[in-house]
């Protein structure tokens, strides 16, 4: 049986860095990071989302500013909060939950984020300062992935890493952080051409392509390191749903030196990323080092 890395456990430990980093600002510069979150319609999913970015925001010490829309907002509505929360100094960080009702053109609204605000890492600045290996806002669900990576490996340069599902928000920023540690990356899809093979190769592979447990056990190289970022809900025993990744769990775990968990796994790392990027935006515009 594999080492399971505890997501949870890791998440709780990077929300306690960010508690003492916001300390330190408030303390030695009289700064409070501002994270706005703005929220359109009424998805359950996302307003649950919200309400714990909300809580965690505030129990790191930091601003937590809500803004709940009606689903009739319109697209013009939407980016004339965007460029007031931009104009606001209190606001460090901005967050348009997704998804957005039809009427509004997603690209769109997150074009109009300050990319210095833009605590998701989704405008195409930051994808750009991100490919070319300059300074920028880093999506969260990558970053913490990388973070759990090298936590576990240490040093990830000249690992062989196979990152499957090529995504804006995980597929493609996964491979250039990956790329940025020196590993080897091939980025798979469903149209590679030998899919466990490939896979087999991987002394890393990150699941990020949204199939219920597509990665199966003997594609897995023995003692390989695997990521799971799949959230997939199932039918389970009883008629009742369970979550599950896209990597069969029960028998990767036989092959993998160590593998993430779902639920539990990437998942908390997600919104504990977000508020390290606050922190981290908020130091960038101020124009200091970021706490140690």
């Amino acid at each position: 049986m594999s080492n399971v890395i505890d997501g949870k456990a890791f998440a709780a430990n990077v929300r306690s860095d960010v508690a003492r980093k916001v300390s330190t600002l408030k303390q030695d510069h009289n700064i409070t990071p501002g994270l706005a979150v703005v929220l359109v319609g009424e998805d359950p999913a996302s307003q649950v989302y919200v309400r714990n970015k909300g809580k965690q925001t505030i129990e790191c010490g930091m601003e937590s500013m809500e803004h709940k829309l009606p689903d009739t907002t319109t697209q013009a509505e939407l980016v004339a909060l965007v460029e007031k929360l931009n104009a606001d100094p209190s606001v460090n960080g901005i967050l348009v939950q997704l998804p957005l009702p039809d009427q509004i053109d997603a690209d769109a609204v997150i074009g109009t984020i300050d990319p210095d605000k833009d605590v998701d890492g989704f405008h195409v600045i930051n994808v750009g300062r991100l490919a070319i290996g300059e300074k920028s806002m880093v999506p969260c669900t990558p970053l913490g992935c990388i973070m759990m990576l090298k936590d576990h490996h240490g040093d990830l340069s000249g690992k062989n890493a196979v990152v499957v599902g090529r995504s804006n928000i995980v597929g493609k920023p996964m491979a250039a952080l990956l790329l940025a540690e020196n590993c080897t990356v091939t980025i798979a899809h469903s149209r590679t051409a030998d899919l466990p093979a490939v896979c087999r190769a991987a002394d890393i592979i990150v699941a990020a392509v949204g199939r219920p447990e597509m990665v199966l056990g003997d594609w897995i190289k023995p003692g390989a390191t695997v990521i799971d970022v799949g959230i997939n809900r199932i039918e389970g025993e009883n008629g009742k749903s369970k979550l599950v990744g896209d990597v069969n769990f029960a028998e990767a775990a036989e092959h993998a030196g160590a593998i993430t968990p779902v639920p539990g796994g990437v998942g908390p790392m997600t919104i504990a990323c977000l508020l390290a990027n606050t922190v981290t935006a908020t130091c960038r515009q101020h124009g200091i080092s970021e706490p140690d």
